[in-house]
């Protein structure tokens, strides 16, 4: 057999184990951004204001979120490196000091969501919007905990390439979800009609029971056992949390860079009135969604990248690279195409209301324009996270998406009057930057010697260079 088919071929595995390694947290990532689809089709059939209010009280929430999911990704990454060099034993201690931060990280946030409902009027939010904004937010803020120790566990389990729980979970989240929401927020079943503050609780009520549901399986599987992960009490310490901030850190600033694109954009938009909010929620939850794929394929490389680094091998590392490429380039076509050609269809799904619907279909063009880009910059950046690369890929986003996006965003949508669509191509604009810059980062980092790809590579200290 030929060089160049036996390289085809071990390409071909690499794809096939970054595919069946995603596959369940696709599965779990579309559940999880079919939250927000679940809350917006609800709060689209209850009112136009609550549609509105959930857009922006899903923006600050999405702060949470971002803070949480970019921190706590130092996990895989340091747990696969752990596997790799074969110190699987030393991961039960890693866990339990990711445990003290996510509830240190947990208390921190719950404190901002309570303050951003009284600066919704500095944001300039309209005024008919706030009050059910801050429902849905003082709802939602009890969640915080649950979702810190969920992706906790959650990321443990991946870095040991056992991604099933988070489809599971993610799954029957959704299912529990969908009839919660709509109980609480129509009032039903001898509970008041609560508007937007009962989808918050709803979705705080499903973050407790996916996070007690993950402690259960952890604590009961075989897969686990010899970790023994909840027998044993430690107490902080600073050294191994040290190590995940030192990593987790630049790696939450970049997701912050491109989660708070898209926050600064709804609240923008926010001020624009309530259909271009409406409008703009329909479009970022379907954006959201889409982007869940590309995320679980990112995560799924950089699981894999970590392995290879940790167990010392050059080639495969960029054969995990370039097979997370690959699946990546291809799920976004497919994405764009659907999008592109079911604007319409796609926003009737969420209102009756016109005026919101023509515009939301507008939007979702500039969404469909930015699935490929977007897809290239989350495998990027997940490879290079892979790579424990991640403080020149935090100031490469910050550049694309504050340097460029934004600017751009804000000067044609509100200095030359384009509204909303304005907004939507600085979008497209930061994650193309973002795609560019991160992808020659990571062409430069595997031209040369990648660090941590030796046998002994420590589990969350370096952060690049």
């Amino acid at each position: 057999m030929s060089d160049a088919r036996i390289r085809f071929a071990l390409l071909a595995r690499e794809v096939r184990r970054t595919f069946t390694l995603a596959l369940p947290l696709i599965f779990g990532h579309v559940a999880t951004g079919m939250i927000g689809f679940v809350d917006s089709v609800l709060a689209g059939h209850h009112h136009a204001n609550t549609l509105a209010a959930v857009a922006v009280g899903t923006a600050i929430w999405s702060v949470v979120v971002i803070v949480l999911v970019g921190v706590l990704l130092a996990v895989p990454p340091s747990v696969s490196h752990l596997a790799g060099a074969g110190r699987r034993a030393e991961v039960a201690t890693l866990f339990r000091q990711t445990l003290w931060l996510a509830a240190a990280l947990a208390l921190l946030l719950i404190g901002f969501l309570q303050a951003s409902t009284g600066l919704l009027d500095a944001m300039g939010i309209a005024e008919e919007i706030r009050p059910a904004a801050s429902g849905f937010i003082h709802g939602v803020r009890w969640g915080v905990p649950a979702l810190a120790f969920y992706l906790s566990m959650r990321y443990l389990s991946e870095g040991l390439h056992w991604t099933v729980p988070t489809m599971v979970l993610g799954l029957s989240g959704l299912a529990l979800l969908a009839p919660l929401g709509y109980v609480l927020m129509f009032g039903m079943l001898g509970f008041p009609e609560m508007g937007a503050a009962g989808l918050g609780y709803a979705t705080s009520t499903m973050l407790w029971c996916q996070a007690l549901a993950f402690a259960a399986h952890l604590s009961t599987s075989r897969r686990f056992a010899d970790l023994a992960l909840f027998r044993h009490w430690e107490w902080p310490r600073w050294e191994p949390i040290r190590g995940l901030l030192a990593l987790g850190i630049p790696i939450g600033v970049t997701v912050a860079m491109e989660g708070g694109l898209f926050v600064a954009t709804a609240l923008l938009i926010g001020r624009m009135g309530e259909v271009p909010a409406a409008a703009h929620q329909i479009a970022i939850n379907i954006a959201s969604i889409t982007f869940m794929g590309a995320l679980a394929l990112a995560e799924a490389t950089t699981v894999r990248v970590g392995h290879a680094a940790g167990s010392g091998d050059p080639s495969g590392l960029r054969r995990a690279v370039l097979g997370g490429y690959v699946i990546v380039i291809g799920v976004q076509l497919v994405m764009a195409s659907a999008i592109a050609l079911g604007s319409d269809r796609i926003a009737s799904i969420y209102t009756r209301d016109a005026a919101v619907l023509s515009m939301a279909a507008t939007l979702l063009l500039f969404a469909a324009a930015f699935q490929v880009s977007d897809g290239i910059q989350v495998v990027s950046s997940a490879s290079l996270r892979g790579l424990k690369d991640t403080r020149v890929p935090m100031l490469l986003a910050a550049f694309a998406y504050w340097g460029v996006g934004m600017p751009l965003g804000a000067g044609l949508g509100f200095g030359l009057g384009w509204g909303a669509p304005g907004m939507w191509v600085g979008l497209v604009a930061g994650l193309t930057f973002a795609a560019l810059l991160l992808g020659l980062r990571l062409r430069h980092r595997l031209r040369r010697r990648p660090a941590g790809t030796h046998a002994g590579s420590a589990p969350a200290m370096s952060s690049g260079t």
